[in-house]
Parts: structure tokens; C-alpha cells; sequence
């Protein structure tokens, strides 16, 4: 496996770490397609939730500049088809929860990346930006998608056009992400939301992601129908009948994934 992604499944969850500190964590097409092949270890049953932070002081700077500039590169159409889509279609098609532990800054495709996760946490040093502007180009990595519909058009539109710095603490106020958290206990805190995860009821947790990307695109009365189908689909799951058994018996629930 390719050292600019660092990757262990431990306890039920795959943790992936953006590993070109120098670069503070700039994809180049290895690491792009690195994280691919990790992403699609993580569909094993054996994770039950996936954790993506960045190695040193970044998450992830975005693209390598010196990548798109060099004319033997891969080039700005086979970067976005090629890298950054699979990626992010990888993180909304895999059926469990992906954390994203944003240590630093997260910029461009960077941050990109990271608000199309289901969770995103932050330390609070760590920043947004939606630097594209400033070098001539569009929001990519469905940051077009994503960040209007976590905080709103017109605020959106604005850190797109401006290129403006976002501050964790802004960013949770705004609901572009789920939590900040002080410098120091970052790490446990963000962890422990993916141990959390890991020991609850995969499949459910498939479904309500599942649910949850739909109502993007359906109206009220087929998201009913939608629910109504998944709801079907959990009810018949063995976790569901432990969740049930464990109320009853008034004990914590030992799910299974399954």
C-alpha cells in the first residue's frame, strides 16, 4: 500500500490517515487513488465505521498545485474523474458511517471531502476553506452539493466566491460541521465518536445514511415510502430483535452489525 495513506481496521473501524504532512496532506494522484483502494477495503464487514484524519498539522491542503501544473500530469479532467468523484461517491455508497477527525486545515478538495462525510469533527485550530477561487477555478469534490445544503445558499455562495477562512468554531455554529473540540482532547473525543458508532447497529445506520441521501432528491410523500421500506428491511435485521431484547431487559445491547 502506497505510505501516503496510512490505513488499520482495529475494534471495527478503519482508520484511514492522509500521510504527506510535508505537503500538509495535498492529494497527488497516488494518494487519490490510495484512499480509493483503502475506501474499498473499509466495505468489508469487519469495519463498522470509517475514520479519516490527516498525518501532521493539515487534513488536507487539497489539490497538489505542482500536480496540475506538470505538463505530464494526469491533467485537470482525469484529477476530477479519475480522484477526487470516486472518492467521494466511495465515502456516500459505503454502507456504514464515516467519520471525518479534520486535525488542521482543511482546504479546497480537502474540506471538500470532509463535509461530504456523515460526521465531521474538528480541533479547534483547525479551519475551512473553500480556497478555489483564488487560483481561477470552481468548488469541486460536490462542495457545490454539499455546503449549501449544510448551511445555506447565500452563506455558501459567499465562502465560495470570497474564499474565506472559516474557523472551527464558526463552522459548527453554522452546521457545516458536527463539533469542535479544544486541541487536547481532539484525538480521545473523536474517537470515541467512532467507537461509538462501531459498537451500534450497522445496518441501520446503513439505512438512515441510505434515507438521509434520498432526501435530497424526493418529495415528502416518496421519502415516506422510502422510510417505510428501509424501516421494513432493518425491523428484520438480528440487531433489531437484540435492541428490542436488551429494552426489555433493561441492559446495554450487544450489537453484531448483522
Amino acid at each position: 500500500m502506497a505510505e501516503s495513506i496510512l490505513f488499520a481496521i482495529e475494534s471495527g473501524i478503519g482508520s484511514i490517515t492522509l500521510n504527506r504532512p510535508d505537503k500538509l496532506n495535498a492529494f497527488n494522484r497516488e494518494m487519490a487513488l490510495a484512499l480509493q483502494a483503502v475506501l474499498k477495503e473499509c466495505e468489508s464487514e469487519t469495519v463498522r465505521c470509517v475514520y479519516i484524519t490527516g498525518a501532521g498539522k493539515a487534513f488536507s491542503a487539497g489539490q497538489d498545485l505542482s500536480e496540475v501544473t506538470d505538463p505530464d500530469g494526469p491533467g485537470m479532467a482525469r484529477i476530477l474523474s479519475e480522484h477526487y468523484n470516486p472518492i467521494v461517491m466511495a465515502i456516500r455508497h459505503l454502507k456504514k458511517p464515516v467519520v471525518a477527525a479534520v486535525n488542521g486545515v482543511a482546504a479546497g478538495a480537502g474540506a471538500n471531502l470532509a463535509l461530504g462525510c456523515d460526521i465531521v469533527v474538528a480541533t479547534r485550530s483547525a479551519s475551512f476553506i473553500q480556497a478555489f477561487s483564488k487560483i481561477g477555478l470552481i468548488p469541486d469534490s460536490g462542495g457545490t452539493f454539499y455546503l449549501p445544503r449544510l448551511i445555506g445558499h447565500q452563506k455558501a455562495s459567499a465562502l465560495m466566491l470570497l474564499g474565506d477562512k472559516v474557523p472551527a468554531e464558526e463552522a459548527e455554529r453554522l452546521g457545516m460541521i458536527y463539533k469542535y473540540f479544544e486541541d487536547d482532547s481532539f484525538q480521545k473525543e473523536a474517537r470515541q465518536i467512532a467507537t461509538t458508532l462501531a459498537a451500534m447497529p450497522t445496518i441501520a445506520l446503513a439505512y438512515t445514511k441510505k434515507a438521509l441521501q434520498w432526501s435530497f432528491t424526493h418529495t415528502l410523500i416518496e421519502q415516506l415510502a422510502n422510510e417505510d421500506k428501509l424501516q421494513q428491511r432493518a425491523a428484520k435485521t438480528i440487531d433489531f430483535k437484540e435492541g428490542v431484547q436488551a429494552f426489555l431487559e433493561k441492559r446495554q445491547p450487544d450489537f453484531k452489525g448483522r
